[in-house]
């Protein structure tokens, strides 16, 4: 039997909790197969299985274990035969005559199966059957999240993923929009009665509890200090409009107008620090025991809230535009809207969530004025992002209306000084306020 691994989903990732397993143990498991749900430190992954055969469960829904423990084995399959294990070995070149190692008995079969029925792994399945898992529909899981979301019956579509799995695709493709029931009430430790009223002790997620741990390292261990600017956003917002009066009548390059989003504030924002990073690649370095490393790629995290209105409350998510420096404002554009489209669908792949250089966070959205965000380790720098308002300047001796945005440098003292950062600082506002060499 194959091992069967707690697998390193993300580059930060030291532990992950199993969410939920979807295959019984002694199910049939076919290579690609979703196997398991894995609520790791920065989303909830689905993993797959890189081996073919019977589902052993070592570690059962809600054990955390480290990256590498051991949580099930997969082995020889149940109905196997001598014609069918010498072909596994042939295709494989690791079958259990290679190993010393006699194969496993038979196994009784799944409690759905029947006398005389042909194995699970080849037995045809109509295209919404129950799953054997107290009749539940075969479904993935992003599946079953958006149908929960949308109000959609599983049971009344057809799945188009391998075996008649219901996949993401086939839910969108319902078209129903139906709000989705309401949320079941989070999960309580305890409550008790005091001064303050009912006390309810709530469970933080994983990820939750990993940025409760990530931000007080921050805090504990960078020495922060942070420098502040206002920019005159006068020419932005005339490039903006511009931006999105071509989007709505058809880009020249024939591109339909609905994948051609307007660049925002934030994209252009992002493209300012991407650009002023590779002016000074000191702010795009990280500190690792006593020493820099200065990176060659400029990639932007972009932080993006989770719904906050959850049961648990929201979570802070950073997917990545890597090489935010050579992409045109089009490009960051159509990214940065797939990337948190993916976040808050809870599609979003690990390797989205890191690599990450620099970050910007933007709360602009909320009317904001200004803030100051905790510099995500072990980054050099976060830029934080305010609304953009009409405010009265002082013009040549008059008042005058302007559109100005105040942005928040936090830096790591260890690897930017005073004088680094207000020259990153400067060449970002500078950036902002002509913007036409972030669409060059």
């Amino acid at each position: 039997m194959a091992d069967v691994v707690m697998p390193r989903l993300s580059d930060t990732m030291e532990e992950g909790t199993i969410l939920r397993w979807l295959k019984r143990d002694g199910d049939e498991v076919g290579r690609g197969e979703e196997l398991v749900e894995i609520e790791t430190d920065k989303a909830t992954m689905t993993y797959e299985s890189d081996q073919a055969g019977v589902l052993e469960i070592v570690a059962p829904e809600g054990d955390t274990l480290p990256v590498g423990a051991l949580i099930a084995h997969v082995g020889g399959s149940a109905a196997e035969t001598p014609v069918a294990a010498t072909a596994e070995h042939d295709e494989d070149g690791a079958g259990s005559a290679d190993r010393g190692v006699p194969a496993p008995a038979p196994g009784p079969p799944p409690a759905a199966a029947t006398a005389g029925s042909a194995p699970a792994a080849t037995r045809p399945e109509p295209a919404s059957a129950p799953d054997g898992d107290g009749g539940r529909v075969k479904a993935s899981p992003l599946a079953r999240r958006l149908a929960r979301e949308r109000g959609v019956d599983l049971r009344e579509l057809a799945g188009s993923g391998p075996g008649g799995r219901i996949v993401r695709a086939d839910v969108l493709a319902s078209g129903a929009t139906a709000a989705a029931p309401a949320p079941a009430p989070a999960p309580a430790l305890a409550q008790v009665s005091t001064a303050k009223g009912e006390t309810t002790e709530v469970e933080l997620t994983r990820t939750q509890q990993t940025i409760a741990r990530r931000m007080a390292e921050s805090k504990a261990t960078i020495p922060h200090f942070t420098l502040q600017a206002d920019v005159d956003m006068e020419e932005c917002v005339a490039l903006r409009a511009e931006l999105k009066r071509m989007a709505q009548a058809g880009p020249l390059t024939g591109t339909p107008a609905a994948d051609a989003p307007a660049p925002t504030y934030n994209d252009m924002v992002v493209k300012a620090s991407a650009l002023a990073l590779r002016a000074h690649p000191r702010a795009n370095s990280s500190y690792r025991d006593g020493r820099l490393q200065l990176h060659s790629r400029v990639n932007i995290g972009v932080a993006v809230a989770t719904d906050p209105g959850a049961p648990q409350g929201g979570a802070l998510i950073v997917p990545t535009v890597f090489d935010a420096d050579t992409k045109s404002l089009g490009e960051i554009a159509r990214e940065t809207r797939a990337l948190a489209g993916r976040v808050r669908d809870g599609s979003i792949t690990p390797p989205e969530l890191g690599g990450g250089t620099f970050t910007v966070s933007n709360l602009g959205m909320f009317g904001v004025h200004s803030f100051t965000a905790i510099i995500n380790p072990p980054q050099a720098a976060i830029l934080s992002v305010g609304a953009v308002e009409e405010t009265a300047v002082a013009r040549d001796g008059a008042l005058v209306a302007r559109h100005r945005m105040s942005i928040t440098l936090a830096c790591d003292h260890r690897i930017l000084y005073g004088a680094d950062a207000a020259g990153l600082l400067a060449q970002i506002r500078e950036l902002l306020e002509r913007p036409a060499a972030l669409t060059l």
